[in-house]
């Protein structure tokens, strides 16, 4: 997903919301409250799967539809949490994979 696509999708969340004047309950309480919900409902779609099945688990369209919208859902939250907070995601990301990587270090090549 390309910077420009992630700030259309964030602006478009915007819009919706703000159309439905559903500013007032979009605090960051509220919204990293949603955003866990939606989380753990991603989550007990594998709750009781063994590994082989969850790795099997885009393979029924209706199991891989529900994961699909709880993907989605989460994404949508997340989106909208960074906005309200002024966090720029991809940012943010690349920063943490900075910090990983030297936390991290690949074995062999620590420094």
């Amino acid at each position: 997903m390309t910077d420009h696509r992630l700030t259309q999708l964030q602006a478009r969340l915007v819009r919706f919301a703000a159309q439905r004047n559903w500013q007032p309950y979009h605090t960051p309480k509220n919204l990293a409250a949603a955003l866990s919900v939606e989380a753990s409902e991603l989550l007990e779609i594998f709750q009781w799967l063994t590994p082989e099945q969850s790795a099997r688990v885009m393979t029924d369209p209706d199991t891989a539809h529900r994961v699909t919208d709880e993907v989605a859902d989460v994404l949508a939250y997340l989106l909208q949490l960074c906005d309200t907070l002024g966090i720029d995601l991809l940012a943010a990301l690349d920063a943490k994979i900075d910090r990983n990587e030297q936390r991290f270090p690949v074995p062999g090549e620590e420094r």
